[in-house]
């Protein structure tokens, strides 16, 4: 399956963040109706994409769940390590 814009949008963004750029990737899946963008990195670098306080994961998944309302379907991010 191609990527979309969202999911390169995901990777460009998550490998500014990390220190192992080349562990990032999104897998796509479909779950209770709901499209769940899974955001894989290096355990190591959890914490970057997480960021202080939950800031920088909160901002991800506003930006996933507006190209799912624009796109008209539910869209949810998890991050994996």
């Amino acid at each position: 399956m191609a990527t979309t814009p969202v999911e390169e949008m995901l990777v460009h963004l998550a490998r500014s963040l990390v220190s192992e750029p080349d562990a990032v990737r999104v897998e796509r899946t479909e779950r209770d109706g709901a499209v769940v963008l899974e955001l894989h990195v290096a355990e190591a670098d959890l914490g970057k994409v997480i960021g202080k306080g939950g800031r920088i994961v909160r901002a991800l998944r506003t930006l996933v769940r507006a190209s799912g309302a624009k796109a008209d379907e539910r869209r949810l991010l998890e991050i994996v390590g």
